[in-house]
């Protein structure tokens, strides 16, 4: 280490050169970041049912439906069917759209005296005027399934505009032009918009002000610690320095590779910033307490104390983060794990190579200043936290073993209350115009999370089109499910319109007769591939509750199983039963992934130390928060979701941080011959300084998360800063209070 370090030394301005020109290179990449909150995007082509929603939304375009809600005391008035019709008119013309159906444009099957009459609903040019136009209207309206509750809700307060996008369409750039061309007409109606590609749309602009609010926040945050901690710009800009470059590297590194920032992997800078910062704090630290040297031998010195745990600290760290590539449902998971295991050795190494490399070029001061540490004027930090917590250590070691356990056996009741939630609402804060969307949508349209039922077979036969009717009249049995529609319907109605009964024709002859009359309508591109040999059932799912999801889901399976024949296959897939996947994958990502990094870290440790035992000792106190934090997750009502399940092995991948730079420091006081006694209090004073300055300061970067416009990564912020808290204080109460005990037979030397 001290070869590396000199030669760090002598090469240090081909290394800060060297830096600034990557950083410069990729930073010029981030402009091409994208932000993608499509959660099918990233569900995992091998799950059947993530596979199968995604090939009906290519073959359907069932995945890429939007909706504009009109909310008015009563929709049934000249002036609100006129600005339906404007609406509707404003978003046909928009680029991307390739479909769009509303109570101005939307097919209409009736009978009358000369047989049959397939139109519209409402004649575009001829809008109703007056009080009996309308009331003959409103009858029609609720007198059709097709209409009533899927168009315009029951108490004919509210209605819809649907549009569907094409294939290659741009998400994102759609839905704002549907939004702003909606917002240009300055309609006096309330406007909500739901649906895949606002709600997707709505994230992702939440990501974005989040990542230019947040990031600058957290820095100055951050900065305001570690100037309190250091009392010198160094330590206030060499930690933030390194943060910053390993941003720039990851963030630039995913746009070159073609990686979208998502609502995980939008987490990767605060992250960063906070962990990055950590390995230079405690470099930074020993350089500082070497300083009565001059400034070769202090670095290197320095660097010989503080390589390896700073080493192990990454090490363990990636460790936490790379366990989310095993067995998480998401591949924004797996990729958040990725990047944040990568942009962690970035700050390893830069904290090694890079930061001695600055601190070489800069002006130095010797510790013999009268304002040095050695000087005999000591911090706050020391006075009021250090030195008393260093004393009850050694006077108190049971009374601390004891009040961690009472902790712990609270913490493990509240276990037993956590939650789980997958449901993309609550993302959204009370109040926010997406959230009531899609409130709007559940009360009033039966809900947004779609569901398709997949049906192969001839379409034109009279069996299968039966089966689509049984299997909608099975749905609609389950109190989740409002509306249903299919090509079956369509049939039954225009059957209906010529006296034939609500039936489906016996005679394949008269159903291709029917199918005539239908053929060209831009609704049967929704029901029907251009073949013929497949058709979707489309329908929504009201209940958030995952119980309630599992119980249709059982319920459907069994229809389908019993109605299934060689002439026609069912499948059924949609948002609901990707919840149920994505809630199953929540634990097992959570076990999975904290058990892998347990497992790691143990062995990492123990092998590092070369004893099994430091390993387990290691691991206690970050084992204790995790119980912690998985106790008030559970007392508070905070719920297990696709940010908070990262916590526990984040948690574990930085905090274990803390207690190997205790046990190093301990075990290297050891071995220059200091008892026990004074091991634990040369800890506490000097690497007890910098957990200190770390735990703060990672805190309160992730803190800020607190106002993010997104609840699960507030949740996110305030779980990973309370583990930062239980873990520091474990590594500074809980690992010396074992190291004490467990070594009080030892023979000790006076120091």
């Amino acid at each position: 280490m001290e070869r590396l370090t000199g030669t760090i030394l002598k090469s240090r301005w081909i290394i800060i050169i060297s830096v600034l020109l990557i950083t410069g290179i990729l930073g010029y990449f981030i402009k091409d970041i994208t932000i993608d909150s499509d959660v099918i995007s990233s569900l995992p082509d091998d799950d059947p049912h993530a596979s199968l929603i995604k090939k009906v939304g290519e073959d359907f375009g069932g995945n890429k439906m939007g909706m504009v809600i009109l909310e008015s005391q009563d929709i049934f008035t000249p002036d609100v069917i006129q600005h339906v019709r404007q609406l509707t008119d404003s978003i046909k013309v928009i680029p991307g759209i390739s479909s769009v159906t509303s109570l101005t444009d939307i097919i209409d099957i009736k009978g009358n005296n000369e047989g049959l009459e397939i139109g519209m609903l409402i004649d575009a040019y001829n809008l109703p005027e007056n009080q009996a136009e309308m009331e003959n209207l409103k009858e029609r309206v609720f007198s059709k399934d097709m209409y009533r509750g899927a168009i315009v809700s029951e108490d004919g307060t509210a209605t819809i505009i649907i549009f569907s996008l094409q294939d290659d369409a741009d998400i994102q750039s759609v839905a704002n032009d549907v939004t702003r061309k909606a917002e240009s007409l300055n309609l006096p109606e309330k406007l909500f918009y739901a649906g895949s590609p606002m709600m997707v749309t709505s994230i992702a602009s939440l990501i974005a002000s989040d990542l230019i609010r947040l990031i600058p926040i957290a820095f100055i945050l951050i900065a305001f610690v570690l100037f309190a901690g250091f009392h010198s710009l160094r330590g206030v800009v060499l930690p933030l320095l390194t943060s910053g470059i390993a941003i720039i590297w990851v963030i630039g590194i995913m746009a070159l590779g073609g990686f979208a920032m998502s609502m995980v992997t939008n987490n990767i800078p605060i992250i960063l910033l906070a962990v990055g910062s950590a390995y230079t704090i405690h470099v930074l630290n020993r350089i500082n307490q070497a300083k009565d040297t001059d400034r070769r031998e202090a670095i290197i010195l320095g660097m010989k104390y503080i390589s390896i745990p700073v080493i192990l600290a990454a090490l363990t760290t990636m460790v936490g983060f790379v366990s989310f590539i095993f067995g998480s449902y998401l591949t924004m998971i797996q990729d958040f794990g990725i990047f944040t295991a990568l942009g962690t050795l970035f700050t390893v190494l830069l904290s090694l190579v890079f930061v001695p490399a600055v601190v070489g070029v800069l002006p130095w001061k010797s510790s013999n200043n009268k304002n040095s540490n050695t000087s005999g004027k000591r911090s706050y930090l020391t006075d009021f936290f250090l030195s008393p917590l260093e004393r009850m250590l050694q006077k108190h070691p049971k009374n601390i073993l004891i009040v961690w356990s009472i902790l712990l056996l609270i913490s493990v009741a509240g276990i037993f209350m956590i939650q789980r939630n997958v449901d993309i609402k609550s993302y959204f804060k009370e109040g926010n115009p997406t959230r009531t969307a899609e409130e709007i949508m559940a009360k009033k349209f039966g809900g947004t999370k779609p569901i398709f039922v997949l049906f192969k077979g001839d379409m034109q036969s009279p069996e299968v089109l039966n089966t689509m009717i049984r299997m909608e009249e099975f749905m609609k049995e389950s109190p989740d499910i409002v509306t249903t529609q299919s090509v079956a319907d369509l049939i039954v109605e225009i059957n209906d319109a010529l006296g034939e009964g609500r039936v489906i024709p016996d005679d394949r002859d008269k159903i291709e007769q029917l199918w005539f009359l239908l053929d060209g309508s831009e609704i049967m591109r929704r029901f029907v591939s251009d073949d013929l040999t497949e058709g979707v059932i489309i329908s929504k799912f009201i209940s958030p509750d995952n119980e309630a999801k599992k119980e249709f889901g059982e319920k459907m399976g069994r229809f389908i199983r019993e109605n299934s024949t060689d002439d026609c296959t069912i499948e059924i897939t949609g948002m609901p039963f990707i919840d149920i996947a994505m809630d199953r994958s929540l634990m097992r990502s959570q076990f999975g992934s904290l058990s892998i990094a347990l497992l790691f870290v143990i062995l990492l440790v123990g092998l590092v130390f070369r004893s099994f035992p430091t390993g387990v000792y290691a691991s206690i106190p970050i084992i204790a928060s995790i119980v912690i934090l998985f106790g008030v997750m559970g007392f508070t009502g905070i719920p297990l979701n696709m940010a908070t399940v990262l916590v526990a092995s984040i948690a574990l991948g930085i905090g274990i941080d803390y207690s190997i730079h205790v046990i190093t420091h301990y075990n290297q006081s050891r071995k220059e011959g200091a008892s026990v006694s004074y091991a634990i209090s040369s800890t506490i004073g000097i690497s007890g300084k910098a957990i200190v300055i770390n735990v703060t300061s990672v805190s309160a970067g992730f803190l800020v998360l607190l106002f993010s416009e997104m609840v699960p990564l507030q949740y996110f912020g305030l779980l990973i800063s309370l583990s930062m808290i239980g873990s520091g204080l474990g590594a500074l109460t809980l690992l010396p209070v074992i190291l004490i005990l467990t070594s009080r037979k030892q023979p000790t030397n006076n120091s």
